[in-house]
């Protein structure tokens, strides 16, 4: 059975049970209907949906999921005819693998609404504890007042954000060579769709975050995974990869990768570049975690692009981690006649980013307290990480962790061989603890089972380490 087809049975069932109930009557909990239904939590948060949709329940943050005011609402009719509808059309010419795919399960488990009683492990935003709220504020009020605010900004993102992005970045780049993105994601989607032909390979990380398994296959391209060591993806393999399949397209994720949190070195980095260039082919830098360094991190790498006067990097750089995940704004970099494509791609798939949040997002980073912020938050997520680290040792063992990342929000934890990722994952669920099953995180099959831990999305670092000391019986179970 599949998700869609789970999520819906779920919804159906529990519209039927609320007609009996009063209004503002409390749902069970997120991890009581998982345990209830014997599905995964990704399917519990899709049938809710489904139930928001039809106007049976309301959320309210922090409270829980509550019986909604009766209101008239038509139910869907017969919809199974658009089973066959939906089906990707194919013909003599169409390449193979040229279908689009749109399945993003392990993106929608990161963005998973859970209740109250259920300590997130899972997502990748900043809990409300971390976030820079009065500079957001402030930056809000400022950009609202400013005129220009509510004017339409120019197509590639206003001058004075670009000229912002284009000196963090470096490498000598200018404002033409910046375009301002709806963040990291949006980024992601737009360069594939301009770079990547329907039915052509493109080379991942393995493993890989998974939007960039999701993005990839919305666009039609066909993920390649190429493994990691513990400076990143290995550049032997990925010259085989090339030679054998043909790709022009490379993603990679420099710092703190997602999930793992290897580094590319500087040395690594050009191999890379040497490698890609020899065959062509772009690389996709996706610099997500830049701002993420912890405080004894030490210096990092620079970016991939600044030392690419070829134009064989498209760059990618995101506000959102560091400040909210409202605040989605990004940018692509790049040289050469590819900022051409990418802006093309990014007018016909958006127009442009909306101007208030471009202006509040100048505001933030040119604020008298931005960098205090980011040092701030860069010793908060070293506390985190390693309240969190000694947490996993102590309930895993010493050798579940193969990286103690300085920078992001991660660990990538690996599991002793009676575990499975989902059973573990469900049954910390229903623990009270929400964690990310490490299959997500493959285009392929993966290998060795992992879940992924994040320290962000929690309140404080005491409920990090309560939540992973918490998965202790379920790790010892056999």
């Amino acid at each position: 059975m599949n998700d869609s087809s789970s999520s819906r049975k779920v919804a159906d069932t529990l519209a039927r049970e609320l007609e009996r109930v009063p209004a503002g009557t409390r749902l069970a909990t997120h991890r009581e209907l998982v345990r209830r239904f014997g599905v995964s939590a990704t399917t519990v948060s899709q049938a809710l949906a489904l139930l928001t949709q039809w106007g049976v329940v309301t959320s309210r943050p922090g409270a829980g999921t509550f019986r909604a005011e009766a209101r008239p609402v038509q139910r869907a009719g017969d919809t199974s005819w658009q089973e066959a509808a939906l089906q990707p059309a194919t013909s003599a010419g169409s390449p193979a693998g040229a279908a689009r795919g749109f399945t993003a399960t392990g993106l929608l488990g990161t963005l998973s609404t859970l209740g109250p009683d259920v300590v997130d492990l899972n997502g990748g935003y900043l809990h409300p504890t971390l976030q820079p709220l009065a500079m957001l504020g402030t930056a809000l009020a400022r950009a609202a007042r400013r005129p220009a605010t509510w004017d339409r900004p120019a197509v590639g993102g206003l001058p004075e954000l670009r000229d912002w992005f284009a000196a963090g970045i470096g490498g000598g780049l200018g404002r033409d060579d910046v375009l301002v993105c709806g963040a990291g994601q949006g980024a992601l989607a737009t360069a594939l769709r301009a770079l990547g032909q329907p039915g052509a390979p493109v080379v991942v990380e393995s493993p890989t975050y998974p939007g960039t398994i999701a993005a990839a296959r919305a666009a039609g391209l066909r993920p390649v995974a190429v493994p990691l060591d513990a400076e990143g993806l290995r550049a032997d393999h990925l010259d085989e990869a090339l030679g054998r399949t043909g790709a022009r397209v490379v993603i990679v994720q420099p710092l703190f990768q997602n999930p793992t949190g290897a580094c590319l070195s500087a040395a690594r980095q050009r191999e890379i570049l040497r490698v890609a260039r020899q065959h062509g082919a772009f690389v996709i830098e996706d610099d997500f975690a830049r701002h993420m360094a912890h405080a004894d991190a030490g210096p990092t790498p620079p970016p991939m692009v600044a030392d690419d006067p070829d134009g064989t990097v498209v760059h990618i750089r995101s506000l959102t981690k560091v400040t909210s995940p409202n605040l989605r704004v990004g940018a692509l970099a790049a040289r050469g006649p590819v900022m051409a494509r990418l802006r093309a791609a990014h007018l016909i798939d958006t127009m442009f980013v909306p101007a208030p949040l471009q202006h509040t997002a100048l505001e933030v980073v040119t604020a008298p307290g931005w960098k205090r912020a980011l040092a701030t938050l860069g010793s908060a997520l070293e506390q985190r990480r390693k309240v969190a680290a000694d947490a996993v040792s102590a309930t895993f063992g010493p050798r579940a962790l193969a990286v103690r990342p300085r920078g992001g929000y991660h660990l990538w934890v690996s599991l002793p061989g009676h575990l499975t990722e989902e059973r573990l994952a469900a049954a910390a669920l229903a623990h009270g603890v929400a964690l990310t099953p490490g299959g997500h995180y493959y285009a392929t099959d993966s290998g060795t089972p992992h879940v992924r831990i994040s320290y962000v999305a929690a309140p404080s670092a005491a409920d990090v380490d309560d939540a992973v000391r918490r998965l202790a019986p379920l790790v010892t179970e056999a």
